[in-house]
């Protein structure tokens, strides 16, 4: 029987990436793109542009906020999350990757940030610093001029 292994954000996969309700998706639009394709590329609309309201998405407020910091400028004030795929030649391949896309990010925001523990230098840590401060000091004021007593 094999191992079952745990899922990181490094190897998640098309399959495995959460899947986005048809309610959220506000518009699917087929723009011109750039890139590989040749003449077909002039004649054909292949690059996706996504539009996802995050609202309708029912994330729990860390991961809206997550969400909003890892999205940038792909995020809109109306709450609109807007994702531009041309990397491949046809509409079917970027629609595809434009979902994986923001599926990803989707996954990404709801990792939990490990909790900053406070901690403060001993004693010992303290001294050695204030030492090494002297020390620098009197290498620094060696370096003035030289006057002759």
């Amino acid at each position: 029987m094999p191992k079952p292994r745990s899922r990181c954000a490094s190897t998640i996969s098309a399959s495995a990436v959460a899947e986005i309700p048809d309610e959220a998706i506000v518009e699917e639009r087929f723009l011109a793109a750039s890139g590989p394709g040749g003449q077909n590329v002039n004649k054909v609309a292949t690059a996706v542009q996504l539009r996802v309201n995050v609202f309708a998405l029912g994330l729990p407020p860390y991961a809206y906020q997550q969400l909003k910091t890892l999205a940038g400028t792909k995020m809109t004030s109306a709450g609109e999350l807007i994702i531009t795929a041309r990397k491949f030649r046809t509409q079917d391949a970027n629609r595809t990757e434009a979902r994986a896309r923001v599926a990803e990010l989707i996954d990404k925001a709801h990792e939990r940030q490990a909790r900053r523990v406070k901690t403060r230098p001993s004693k010992a840590a303290k001294a050695r610093r204030v030492d090494e401060k002297k020390g620098r000091s009197e290498v620094k004021a060696g370096r003035g001029k030289v006057r002759l007593d």
